[in-house]
């Protein structure tokens, strides 16, 4: 399994220059490295000397890179929809269809690119992956997907069983399902395997998100008060989504103080103003970007207080929102909502509290 980071902020601030920095950094002590690039940008081949590819190429020792395009990902995710289809289908019906004559949808590329990293991850190759984004919600919601999509199957698992329509059904879907299907067929539409297969996958999403050794960003701005404000948003937003922030990257910095005070507790690093085509001063001015671990924890969890408390910076307590349904309780803070599954300990415990203190929400059962 790979430490994947990613980074946050403004365009313009200089979020791709920090990201090959901090690639070549983990190169340089003898890690693998996987840069991957989403953002087609002619600037990245003037950076890296070479123009990225479809596929991971080394440009160097422990160093390699790649340019997710959405086109090429979906045709190579459709050749797997298509072995999953001969897998569980008697007469396939996809091997029809290919790759290259689909097009690829508003918000489908969000999607490949999130089983691009997975699989990259899965592969045991890289002991690191930098993912070089958007940096703005694009990539949280990348990133909060699993976590989103695991609600939609708790949700609508539960409407579809307790409905009408749900148990009139049922019944009938065994016998129709045996007809078609290669694998034996349960009652629970949710628990056939490939339904399995499906949840597995996005479990393992939610628990590498959730652990900032896995899964971690970093914010970058400048002293521009505009960028300053961007990142932090885009501070509590990551929160929202459970992606854990591990520090601040001050580009072209000149007086780190201010700056310091508004993201605290998070450490600022200062970068001054580089040399072109000098990297070896930036990559020493980067922080250690192995310990966002000591990073504030988007979410904590007290069963024995009853308490659960989530870090929301740059929100105040008029933007948040508090709503509870059975095991579950949603938090909206600005364009982010998230759905907590509460521990067997506090699920069906009605909220007694809440209260908003120094950019932590503390809620009480």
């Amino acid at each position: 399994m790979a430490r994947i980071l990613t980074f946050l902020g403004k365009g313009g601030v200089g979020r791709t220059t920090i990201a090959i920095a901090a690639a070549k950094r983990f190169a340089a002590q003898g890690k693998r490295v996987l840069l991957a690039f989403q953002e087609p940008e002619a600037a990245v081949g003037i950076l890296l000397g070479e123009v990225p590819g479809v596929e991971a190429q080394a440009l160097a020792p422990n160093f390699f890179v790649v340019q997710f395009q959405a086109s090429a990902l979906l045709e190579r995710s459709w050749e797997e929809v298509k072995k999953l289809e001969a897998q569980y289908l008697r007469t396939p019906f996809f091997k029809e269809v290919f790759g290259q004559e689909l097009g690829v949808l508003p918000g489908m590329d969000n999607a490949l690119v999130l089983n691009a990293l997975r699989e990259y991850d899965a592969s045991g190759q890289y002991d690191v992956i930098v993912y070089d984004g958007a940096g703005d919600q694009a990539t949280l919601r990348l990133f909060g997907m699993p976590e989103i999509l695991s609600w939609y199957t708790r949700r609508f698992r539960k409407v579809f069983a307790d409905s009408d329509l749900g148990k009139t059904v049922t019944p009938f879907l065994q016998p129709l399902a045996s007809a078609v299907l290669n694998v034996s067929w349960t009652d629970d539409l949710f628990n056939q395997p490939a339904a399995k297969q499906a949840t597995n996958i996005l479990e393992q999403g939610r628990q590498a998100l959730a652990d900032p050794n896995r899964v971690a960003a970093y914010l970058v701005t400048t002293e521009e008060p505009a960028t300053i404000a961007t990142a932090t948003y885009l501070w509590g937003a990551a929160q929202q989504v459970g992606l854990t922030v591990g520090g601040v990257i001050l580009n072209r910095a000149h007086d780190s103080a201010a700056v310091a005070q508004t993201f605290a507790p998070l450490a600022v690093t200062p970068i001054p103003t580089q040399a072109v085509d000098d990297w070896q001063p930036l990559i020493d001015a980067l922080p250690d970007l192995e310990q966002a671990s000591q990073a504030p924890r988007p979410i904590a969890i007290n069963v024995a207080e009853r308490k659960v408390s989530l870090f929301l910076p740059g929100f105040d307590k008029k933007q948040v929102k508090l709503t509870q349904s059975g095991p579950e309780i949603t938090i909206e803070a600005g364009d982010q909502r998230r759905n907590i599954l509460l521990p067997p300990e506090l699920s069906g415990r009605p909220v007694t509290g809440a209260k908003f203190q120094d950019s932590f929400l503390i809620i009480s059962f």
